[in-house]
């Protein structure tokens, strides 16, 4: 039983990018789409991930996307549940 929602990431360490795309990388099963911008004016970065997965799943991906230092996550569910 799936659920569709979207995962922030804002990138404030920019040495943590690779480790961050390893973990997508991961992950990938459950990713519909990813929109990464470069705010190079203020030296960040910030993705938008869009997810299709179990709660496990997504809660998998953005804890171990929390645990990077320099790296804030944040996630939105749907609150309705998709049979696969």
């Amino acid at each position: 039983m799936n659920r569709i929602g979207v995962i922030g990431i804002v990138i404030e360490d920019l040495s943590q990018v690779h480790q961050i795309n390893e973990i997508l990388h991961e992950h990938g099963q459950i990713i519909i789409g990813r929109m990464g911008i470069p705010y190079k004016t203020r030296n960040i970065s910030v993705i938008s991930i869009i997810v299709d997965g179990t709660t496990d799943l997504i809660g998998s991906l953005s804890g171990k996307l929390g645990t990077i230092s320099g790296v804030t996550v944040k996630s939105a569910l749907t609150k309705k549940i998709f049979e696969d």
